[in-house]
């Protein structure tokens, strides 16, 4: 058992950005990559349970998660849970992930593969707002992705922003607190939104090569970005999912009134090989297990 199950930093040890991100690219052009309906099922006190699976060729995972928003501002985390995986040919179980860290790095490598293809500009600055794990992540991958040198980071918590700053310094970046992120939006070019989603927290004219990558808002009733916003953002420039999925889990844009079918999905837009749109660019990220199954295609891989 201590040789299949990965604590937090073993398992982010598997899982470097750049190369994560290059997996989940990889992943999207693989036919034989099967992701069934996720199962979200709702807890008393308004927790949830996820069960993911997925599988390609050789590698199945599940991924168990336990969402429970009570806890933010505790010292328990919101999101709990492991990635089982297991080997297709003998059924043995490989290894088991820790969750968290897999749903942190996979959604900011995720991004990060996004803001390769699509962005307009993308040396930064990197406008962060909230200071969580997944702000944290989003951090860490796009400056080892891009090569981001200055991050803004904004918060409703200023402990977790000056947190998040030094963190910065850290890698080594510019790093600097700031209460107004629409105001905010004039100088940043790439924008990360990753909050508990419970209200609207940026609601204002982007630069016309902005980057936005939402990602806090995972259900119909979640929402980081205003309404006027998003729909700014579909007529000056492009709106981009992450998967068929957000047509019934974006939040920021099914309460935008934008019919989520129209838009291109971030695996239509690696198979087509399309020219990076110009104006503003959203991509709004919901989750799905094939970026899990990602992870585990990584991870397996230095495991052999």
């Amino acid at each position: 058992m201590a040789e299949i199950l990965l604590s937090p930093a073993d398992t982010a040890a598997c899982l470097p950005y750049a190369a994560l991100a290059e997996e989940i690219g990889t992943l999207l052009r693989d036919p034989q990559v099967v992701v069934p309906p996720r199962l979200v099922q709702p807890l008393p006190g308004g927790a949830s349970l996820f069960v993911m699976p997925a599988h390609d060729a050789t590698v199945a995972i599940t991924k168990l998660i336990s969402f429970t928003p009570a806890n933010a501002g505790t010292a328990r985390p919101t999101i709990q849970g492991d990635v089982v995986v297991f080997d297709i040919a003998t059924g043995m179980r490989r290894l088991v992930l820790d969750g968290p860290t897999v749903t942190a790095r996979r959604t900011a490598a995720v991004s990060l593969l996004a803001a390769q293809t699509l962005a307009p500009q993308v040396d930064g600055p990197l406008l962060i707002v909230g200071a969580g794990v997944q702000g944290r992540a989003h951090l860490e991958a796009f400056a080892a992705g891009l090569g981001v040198k200055e991050a803004w980071i904004c918060s409703r918590s200023p402990a977790s922003a000056q947190q998040l700053a030094a963190h910065a310094h850290s890698l080594g970046l510019a790093a600097r607190v700031v209460a107004d992120a629409g105001a905010a939006l004039a100088h940043c070019p790439l924008v990360v939104t990753a909050t508990p989603a419970s209200a609207v927290v940026l609601d204002a004219v982007p630069r016309d090569d902005a980057f936005i990558a939402a990602v806090g808002a995972f259900t119909p009733r979640m929402v980081e970005l205003g309404a006027q916003m998003c729909r700014e953002l579909l007529a000056r420039g492009s709106v981009v999912v992450d998967t068929r999925d957000a047509e019934h889990e974006a939040g920021d844009l099914l309460q935008a009134g934008i019919d989520v079918r129209d838009l291109p999905a971030l695996a239509e837009v690696l198979r087509e090989n399309r020219v990076r749109p110009g104006g503003p660019v959203l991509f709004k990220s919901c989750g799905w297990a094939g970026w899990d199954l990602a992870a585990a295609r990584l991870a397996a891989k230095g495991a052999a």
